[in-house]
């Protein structure tokens, strides 16, 4: 990893506090212009590790003061006890809610909860744990705002303590899906640091953990391409899939077709009752097969018009991405951070938006890339109000329960604004050379 901003150098002495004069320069000046505190994204660091520190206040205050709500928890402890006493045929583990349906890496992940947590009996430790978890995300997330430098610091109080829905989320809820994206998050940081195959084994671990993550396999496909070319990309993409097979070899072994099918149910169907995107809609539209065929070929055309159009550079041809790099033009296809996050979260965000069901807990999937998505590009079609705006009836729309069609109307009409703000905006690898994150491909191991 790289290391942190004010991080004194080898043989350096420390005079008086032991504190890193880089820091303490970084403070006196912040304080000199506290305009620029809040918004220069260079002392987006700064104000990260102040809003961690309150964030830590803060979970112990929901923790201590909010009454807990049984969902899931029992659910997952129910599943996971069913593989620790035996079964490993995925059609006989269930839970009160219903049957197991997420890969192997959560049965492994959830059953290290188990014993931790008395049997799962332990809540207050479970949701100290998801504490944990919340913190060690936004530190991740705050290490990806801290290198592409985009967002001015001012949102991310808008990010982290004014959220009641990914509060409820990760320490009130204890849903599966905080465990998937902390793990995501950090693959995203491997990425940005150049090590691209513990990246890919990360990344595969995180899916192993609930599918929803599959949505950024697309842009990682295109960065894999960009950094190595096709033949150089097949052993990443051998690292995802050895994992799975790894991690669900047991399952596997016993019946194999009833753990693909469960874990992996593309098909599945979900509640009406639950939906928070397509309230508006008549139940048997929901529920209609042609509408769901409608959604998947929007966001497959989607995808590709951002590959072709958005993901390149000017005048970049897809077809150099399967050549050797050593082999395509200077700078050709270069990957910086700004490509990399702008890739990985856009590929995120058209997938949310064109899903057949967002539940509540699936907020997370997308929230801490929202203030990157709104301050990535170029444009000021949307002035920093309109995109605090859009942020905050976002999260009104996640903050109503139940759904109703104009909560989820709302919804949409702000991801519409997200997908023209994205589309219409200069690419952010465009509009400002970033330090790129790849210097010489062809020396690197991985």
């Amino acid at each position: 990893m790289a290391p942190a901003a004010g991080v004194r150098k080898k043989g350096a002495a420390a005079v008086g506090f032991p504190v890193p004069r880089a820091l303490t320069d970084t403070i006196k000046g912040a304080w000199q212009n506290k305009q620029q505190l809040l918004t220069d994204p260079r002392h987006t660091a700064l104000l990260g590790v102040f809003l961690c520190l309150a964030e830590v206040g803060v979970s112990h205050w929901v923790i201590q003061s909010v009454p807990y709500t049984e969902i899931d928890w029992k659910a997952y402890m129910d599943e996971v006890e069913g593989v620790l006493n035996g079964t490993y045929d995925y059609t006989q583990l269930k839970g009160e809610t219903g049957p197991l349906v997420y890969p192997a890496g959560f049965v492994y992940i959830f059953s290290i909860f188990y014993y931790l947590t008395e049997h799962g009996s332990n809540i207050r430790l479970a949701q100290y744990i998801f504490a944990a978890l919340y913190l060690l995300t936004l530190f991740l997330v705050f290490r990806i705002y801290v290198v592409t430098k985009k967002v001015p610091p001012y949102v991310f109080f808008f990010m982290c303590c004014a959220s009641y829905r990914v509060h409820s989320i990760f320490l009130l809820r204890l849903f599966n899906d905080p465990v998937a994206m902390v793990i995501l998050f950090f693959s995203i940081n491997l990425l940005l640091q150049d090590h691209w195959n513990w990246a890919c084994f990360f990344y595969s671990l995180a899916v192993s953990v609930k599918m929803n993550v599959l949505l950024l396999a697309p842009g990682l496909l295109y960065l894999l391409l960009c950094r190595f070319g096709l033949l150089r990309s097949i052993p990443k993409l051998c690292i995802c899939a050895v994992l799975q097979v790894l991690l669900g070899l047991p399952f596997l072994l016993e019946n194999p077709t009833g753990y693909l099918i469960r874990s992996f149910d593309f098909g599945r169907h979900f509640l009406f009752q639950w939906t928070v995107n397509w309230r508006f809609l008549p139940e048997f539209v929901f529920q209609h097969r042609a509408f769901h065929l409608a959604l998947l070929t929007a966001h497959l055309a989607a995808l590709l018009l951002f590959c072709v159009h958005r993901w390149p550079r000017s005048g970049q041809s897809l077809l150099a991405l399967l050549k050797d790099p050593a082999k395509r033009k200077p700078s050709s296809h270069r990957l910086t951070a700004n490509k990399i996050i702008f890739v990985l979260f856009s590929s995120n965000f058209l997938g949310v938006m064109f899903s057949r069901s967002l539940h509540y807990q699936f907020y997370v999937w997308y929230f801490h890339s929202l203030p990157y998505l709104l301050w990535c590009t170029g444009t000021r079609v949307l002035p920093g109000l309109a995109k605090i705006l859009i942020l905050g009836l976002i999260e009104l729309s996640w903050n109503t329960f139940p759904s109703t069609a104009l909560s989820s109307g709302i919804l949409h009409l702000c991801h519409g604004a997200i997908l023209l703000h994205l589309w219409f905006g200069v690419p952010p690898d465009e509009t400002w050379a970033s330090r790129p994150t790849t210097h010489t491909p062809t020396k690197r191991k991985d």
